[in-house]
């Protein structure tokens, strides 16, 4: 009895003191490798736990003299263990490379220019977390593309509207200065007309600075005045009799309905609102020929959202340019943007109507187009 205790010490000991080698030397191993290709550190991870089982058993074997056929058998059962974890172990190896190396693409080609890699063969017998990681690759290269995309427009954008601005501003200015040479050398007879035409350029140069400064304000982040409860009705009513003048000097009717039971209230800024609406409004009066109309309607939504529609009759829109129309400084065709216009004022509406949590859109009609608002009721954000 004791001793098969003792043998039984002596093996344990033995496989103890084996394993701790082995992993010793496999942890030296690894801290060599720790830099290079993770193939070599999967190949150690596996051949240690082998290797330390091989050599306890041969340790073992030839402690307990085994006869020769038990020990080539167990010998010969080591060694295509040893030739099973190694083919294992490449394999795997081989897969997390691969897997690292299309990740490693992938991330390459987030880079601006770089043409979209194709799918390879082996893609889809990636790892299940590799797999996810290339997906998530693909979906993030979609969205800096379109970000890109929009930076791209944006910039496009500003670049159009100082072009814009600059003639804008450079031709009324060109005149100031002629009128006013014109002045001073006494070559003007009518003092008081050229007092007026002055005073009529500044005022237009004063509309167009207000405009860039409401552009900025109402684009350049969270509303810097105190929204209170106001009538979507009350401003529309207000509004029409403001623009009524307007409209029948160009022989254009306006046409309002707007629910007579319900104020449509919500929580916004009563100027700023004002001044988005009119946009649209005014511009809808200007864009419609003489004998024609424009509809504004208003009322709530199933969600209880307050929506208002601007139709009028300009023929429509280019539809490669309904997606512009909101953009500062864009300009479509004469028609469209009158002689002083600076391709603000939608830019403006769009600004304010976001900047109140509110949607805006439009659509060509058979005879025109139409501007839809939606703004939150009060008390709740649109979605």
């Amino acid at each position: 009895m004791s001793q098969m205790l003792h043998d039984r010490l002596i093996i344990t000991g033995i496989t103890v003191l084996t394993c701790l080698v082995v992993a010793g030397v496999a942890w030296a191993l690894l801290r060599l490798v720790r830099k290079a290709s993770i193939r070599y550190q999967v190949i150690i991870a596996v051949f240690a736990p082998v290797l330390a089982v091989a050599g306890t058993v041969v340790i073992n074997v030839r402690y307990m003299f085994l006869s020769a056929h038990d020990s080539g058998v167990i010998i010969l059962a080591l060694i295509v263990s040893l030739v099973l974890a190694a083919a294992l172990g490449l394999l795997v190896a081989r897969r997390i490379v691969v897997g690292a190396t299309h990740v490693g693409a992938g991330i390459t080609d987030l880079a601006p220019g770089t043409p979209r890699r194709p799918a390879a063969a082996g893609d889809t017998a990636l790892p299940a977390e590799l797999a996810g990681v290339m997906a998530e690759l693909d979906s993030t290269r979609i969205r800096l593309a379109e970000a890109r995309e929009r930076a791209q427009a944006a910039q496009y954008a500003r670049q159009q509207l100082v072009r814009h601005l600059s003639h804008d501003l450079r031709t009324p200015l060109s005149g100031l200065r002629a009128m006013a040479e014109a002045l001073e050398d006494g070559m003007v007879t009518d003092v008081g007309l050229a007092m007026r035409q002055i005073r009529a350029t500044v005022g237009r140069m004063d509309s167009l600075v207000g405009d860039l400064f409401e552009l900025s304000r109402v684009q350049g982040g969270p509303p810097d005045r105190e929204h209170k409860l106001l009538s979507v009705r009350e401003l529309i009513i207000d509004l029409v009799d403001e623009v009524e003048t307007v409209a029948e000097r160009e022989s254009v009717t306006l046409r309002v309905d707007v629910p007579q039971d319900d104020r449509l209230a919500i929580s916004g800024d009563a100027d700023d609102l004002v001044r988005a609406l009119g946009n649209l409004v005014t511009n809808a009066v200007r864009h419609t020929g003489p004998g024609g109309m424009v509809a504004i309607t208003a009322g709530r939504g199933p969600g209880g959202d307050v929506g208002v529609a601007v139709a009028d009759g300009c023929g429509g829109i280019p539809e490669p340019d309904l997606s512009r129309v909101f953009d500062a400084g864009w300009r479509g065709d004469q028609s469209r943007t009158g002689a002083d216009g600076a391709g603000l004022g939608l830019a403006i509406a769009r600004g304010v109507v976001e900047s109140h949590q509110g949607r805006i859109a439009v659509r060509n009609t058979d005879d025109g187009c139409r501007f839809d608002v939606e703004l939150p009721a009060s008390g709740r954000s649109a979605g």
